[in-house]
């Protein structure tokens, strides 16, 4: 068994964002290129833009802290801490709304 603070990751990778020129930061917490399923964490700074991007499986966001906004074609979402986004199968783009941490799990489909 493996224990992980996403609390404390989130605070660490805010402050690594907060320093990067991209406003950004991010690590794979559990998983990866290998396995099905990979967790990752995402800090982006307010203002950060995630350009859109197509949709490897199924996924959810989960909003550790702060305000993101999740957009698919004419379509938005906005999220804050706690909310659970589910991503949709079509390409999407996210923005940091104000400084947050996300956790990004994604299921690979063949």
């Amino acid at each position: 068994m493996q224990k992980l603070s996403l609390d404390a990751e989130a605070r660490e990778h805010l402050e690594r964002a907060a320093a990067a020129p991209a406003g950004r930061s991010a690590a794979t917490v559990y998983g990866g290129h290998e396995h099905t399923l990979r967790q990752t964490l995402l800090a982006l700074t307010a203002g950060t833009v995630l350009a859109e991007h197509d949709n490897p499986g199924e996924a959810t966001l989960l909003v550790l802290r702060g305000r993101v906004r999740l957009v698919s074609g004419d379509t938005s979402w906005d999220g804050r801490t706690g909310d659970l986004l589910v991503i949709p199968q079509a390409r999407h783009s996210v923005e940091a709304l104000e400084d947050a941490a996300v956790l990004l799990t994604v299921a690979k489909t063949a």
